[in-house]
Order: C-alpha cells, then sequence, then structure tokens
C-alpha cells in the first residue's frame, strides 16, 4: 500500500535466511537492513543496509555476574551453565540436561536452566543444590549475566543478544523451524569462531565431546568471546530508525 501511495519503504530481515514474503517485497522497497553478512544472495546489493537486529537496552547495560547469581540463588565464586530453549522449553534440549547432568556437574559447574513452560512440571523435582530450574525468565539481564556458558537455541532475537553478551556459547538450532533458519544462522556464528554447533540429531553422539571443549578450551573461549562482541550490533535500533529518516 505505501508503495502504491509513492512512500519511501524499508523491511528488516532478521535471520541469515529470509522468508519468503521478504524475498518478494526485497524487489520492491527501498532499503534492506539485515543482521547477516552475504545477504546479497537473496537482495539486490544497492538496498542492503547492514544493522544488526534491535535488542533490548538493559541486555547492552549489563549487571556484574555476582550480583546476577545472587539473584537466582546460585554460589557467586562458582561458574555457571545457563541453559535456555524458549518460552514454551526445548523439547530435546530438556531431555540432553536431564540425562547428562551428572556428566556436567563433573566439571564443578552449577545450573541455571530454564526449561519452558511446557516442561516445568516435568523437570522441576530435579532442582537441587547447584541446579535452578525455572519456568520461564522474566529478566533476561540478570540470566545473561549470571551466565559463564549458555546453552541456547538459534533464534534470530536470541542471536543478536548472545553476540551482545559475549560468553562462550553452544547453539543448538531447533530443525522445526521454516526454511531451517536456525541452523542457517548457528553456522553463521560457528563459521567465525564464534559460537559451537551440534544439530539435534547429532545431540547423542557429539554433546559430551563439544560440551567439554566448551568448558575446558580457556583459550577457545577467549576467542569465542572476541568474536561475538566483533559481530555484535549494538546500535541496531538506532541504525535502522536513522535508515527509516534517511528515506524521507
Amino acid at each position: 500500500v505505501a508503495q502504491w501511495m509513492g512512500l519511501p519503504t524499508l523491511i528488516q530481515e532478521q535471520n541469515s535466511i529470509p522468508g519468503i514474503t521478504n524475498r518478494l517485497l526485497g524487489k520492491k522497497v527501498d532499503s534492506i537492513c539485515v543482521a547477516y553478512e552475504g545477504m546479497e544472495r537473496f537482495f539486490p546489493k544497492n538496498k542492503i543496509k547492514l544493522t544488526g537486529n534491535p535488542i533490548r537496552s538493559m541486555i547492552i547495560e549489563g549487571k556484574a555476574a555476582g550480583s546476577a547469581k545472587d539473584f537466582f540463588g546460585l554460589d557467586k565464586n562458582k561458574k555457571t551453565l545457563a541453559i535456555i530453549g524458549g518460552s514454551l522449553g526445548a523439547r530435546r534440549i530438556n531431555e540432553m540436561i536431564a540425562d547428562k547432568l551428572s556428566f556436567i556437574q563433573q566439571f564443578d559447574l552449577q545450573i541455571l536452566w530454564q526449561c519452558g513452560a511446557l516442561y516445568y512440571e516435568q523437570y522441576k523435582n530435579i532442582e537441587q543444590q547447584g541446579v535452578v530450574i525455572r519456568s520461564f525468565i522474566d529478566d533476561m539481564n540478570q540470566f545473561y549475566n549470571a551466565a559463564d556458558f549458555i546453552i541456547s537455541r538459534a533464534g534470530a532475537g536470541s542471536i543478536s543478544e548472545l553476540s551482545s553478551v559475549g560468553k562462550p556459547l553452544l547453539l543448538i538450532p531447533s530443525p522445526n523451524v521454516t526454511a531451517n533458519h536456525q541452523f542457517h544462522n548457528a553456522i553463521a556464528l560457528a563459521q567465525k569462531g564464534a559460537a559451537l554447533l551440534i544439530e539435534e540429531r547429532n545431540l547423542s553422539q557429539q554433546f559430551d565431546s563439544i560440551f567439554s571443549t566448551l568448558v575446558t578450551d580457556t583459550q577457545l573461549q577467549k576467542q569465542m568471546s572476541t568474536a561475538l562482541k566483533a559481530i555484535a550490533k549494538t546500535d541496531a535500533s538506532a541504525t535502522i530508525v536513522n535508515e527509516m529518516i534517511s528515506l524521507l
């Protein structure tokens, strides 16, 4: 409608693989804000602006790790593995964490586990000293800052926040999404050395070795943190707004 009225138009593509609607709109709009490099495979190069995805200001501001661990009743002197699978939860990740709990604890880690609303009743009784289980995390700033290592899905919003946070990261993308876009989001980070990656179908075979690398290889941890922060676009909201204004 805006185009019919002669108004300037802009779209934002958050994923590394665009959906059908944005692919079609990309041929006609004036500007396309993207979060990943290489998007000229899908859109006209002259329209693309690499802006990143907007993230919540509270994530950028951060908090001290000690106070964040206190917030969840965790030991501020102990390293924390934080697991998040989305608001409803990720069934396969939850199963894997429950099965591997003793293995994870061998690394002298405490666990902050967001299992999701659909699975809380199933897993809440596993909670014990050093294992904090929540159905939902209201304050993601506290969650990220309590973490020393993170296991997560690979949705566009999560990737943007995790890049800004810069904590050593293991991505397990959901296979149940359009065009397998979470895998492509995750592989874009893995290829830059910013995250480790396990496809859900390979969890049983690969988790032990890749997780061990995540929590024991201190040089890799530093490299991942540096790579994540290099990818982060903490000013994405302002950049997109400025691009919109430039079209007026």
